[in-house]
């Protein structure tokens, strides 16, 4: 059977993903960490075609924060390296499939090798219009906001969005984090500043196809007056009951302890 959100809710137009648990996934299996972000890689790949079956117009994915260089080299290492191999192995699958590759993040202290398959990913992609795929690589919203704010004169929310990553990057209407954390880890606080947050315990190489429909099935039109430009439309906003699930700006008044065996980075 065939899994889709109600016909009743409308698909969300922007989703971002936080695929949190690869680390964890593996050390439970006696693998090496790369196991693990491998089995995500291929979570993810088949997450991005329900993606597209349920009409979502963007999908972001946090895929290597700024964070993540304070892992063992070799770890980081394979980790880029795996990056440079999945998008010369998936891109031509995505662009026959009508998704256009974007990133978002710095592209300073990234290998060449990867640098230029993400050049040459978004080349083969961009007249693509079935949905837009955003990869956070070497990225951290606080470093992409203090960016903005150097090169911003004034002009209010508007002329700030433009300076941000990507400026064609709409708000999302859900945040869906798996591996049982509950924060946002320097993930586009600008723009998931009036997102549903869903939080889920799955480890991200398990999160399934059911679980991406359950985080996603009680989305429906609520009205709203957030008209702003890059917000999402009005009336089509996520009210999420199947998750655990807080309004952004509610989030911190209900602190999620932390694992202290945990880094700050994400695995």
């Amino acid at each position: 059977m065939i899994l889709t959100p109600p016909s009743s809710a409308g698909p969300a137009r922007h989703v971002a993903l936080i695929a949190d648990g690869n680390g964890r996934w593996a050390q439970a299996r006696n693998e090496p960490p790369l196991a693990g972000h491998e089995a995500g890689a291929a979570t993810l790949s088949a997450r991005i075609r329900d993606a597209i079956d349920f009409g979502i117009r963007q999908l972001t994915v946090y895929s290597f924060s700024t964070e993540n260089w304070s892992r063992p080299a070799t770890e980081v290492h394979g980790l880029l390296s795996m990056l440079t191999d999945r998008l010369t192995s998936e891109t031509p699958a995505l662009r026959k499939d009508g998704v256009q590759i974007r990133f978002v993040g710095r592209l300073d202290g990234l290998p060449d090798p990867l640098v230029q398959r993400m050049r040459w990913s978004r080349e083969q992609t961009q007249a693509n219009t079935t949905m837009t795929l955003f990869i956070a690589l070497n990225y951290g919203a606080r470093a992409e906001i203090l960016s903005a704010a150097r090169r911003f004169t004034g002009g209010g929310e508007a002329a700030f969005r433009r300076l941000l990553y990507d400026p064609d990057m709409h708000d999302p209407e859900v945040v869906i984090r798996t591996g049982g954390e509950r924060r946002l880890s320097n993930y586009l606080l600008w723009q998931a500043a009036e997102a549903e947050l869903v939080f889920r315990d799955e480890l991200w190489p398990d999160f399934s196809r059911t679980d991406f429909v359950e985080s996603l099935e009680a989305c429906s039109p609520q009205p709203t007056d957030m008209d702003l430009p890059g917000r999402s439309d009005p009336g089509n906003h996520c009210s999420l009951s199947s998750s655990v699930n807080v309004r952004a700006q509610h989030a911190r008044e209900a602190p999620h302890p932390r694992n202290p065996a945990k880094t700050a980075s994400r695995s």
